[in-house]
């Protein structure tokens, strides 16, 4: 869908600018632009090279398992219905503790295997569990303790203080978190959203 809409604004930026006899114009713009989006790139590279790098040491540490071992009494509330001792715990508690430090490439792999881990316990394939639409929100709205990528994105834009960012991306994951977990709650309880029991028995409910 979003490749469509880029090539309906593409070729409707080339007939306006035949139109309106400002295809030099175009041409100018598109050529800045590219230059542009090559030196962000460039920059953006060095300095998440950099932020991942970092990461990767804290990882090896074993900082990432650490901070999962904290938040797991956590997790275990918000996931009754997942066994404690069940695969699909253990790849949330990494995901979400590497998301946390803004470490994206560890946490894509491990958000995976979770839903691959939670779709072993859903009764009614095709529909998502409560778990599974938990763990998208958490995955979603997640906490940025370090946000990476914003401060790459500000220090490759030359923003003199990229760092600022810190506290105040804090505060609006932790209002985005608070938000989305109270959403999933509300769903979680309506009538609306409840499942019919399957053939096999009583389906858990789904959001």
């Amino acid at each position: 869908m979003l490749s469509v809409l880029w090539a309906g604004m593409m070729l409707v930026s080339v007939i306006c600018a035949v139109m309106t006899g400002h295809v030099d114009a175009l041409v100018t713009s598109i050529t800045a632009s590219a230059k542009a989006a090559f030196e962000m790139a460039l920059g953006l590279g060095g300095v998440m090279a950099f932020w991942l790098g970092l990461m990767n040491i804290a990882e090896e540490a074993g900082f990432i398992r650490g901070l999962a071992r904290v938040i797991q009494p956590c997790l275990r509330r918000l996931f009754p219905e997942v066994p404690p001792d069940h695969p699909a715990m253990g790849a949330m508690l990494l995901n979400i503790a590497a998301n946390m430090l803004g470490l994206s490439n560890a946490a894509t792999p491990f958000g995976l295997k979770a839903m691959e881990s939670l779709n072993r316990l859903n009764t009614q394939p095709g529909v998502a569990t409560n778990a599974m639409c938990m763990f998208a929100t958490i995955n979603t709205s997640s906490v940025q303790l370090i946000p990476a990528t914003g401060i790459a994105f500000l220090a490759t834009g030359g923003a003199q203080h990229p760092y600022d960012i810190v506290v105040t991306t804090l505060l609006a994951t932790i209002i985005s978190s608070i938000v989305g977990l109270s959403a999933v709650f509300w769903l979680q309880g309506s009538k609306w959203f409840k499942l019919e029991p399957t053939a096999s028995g009583t389906s858990e409910q789904g959001s």
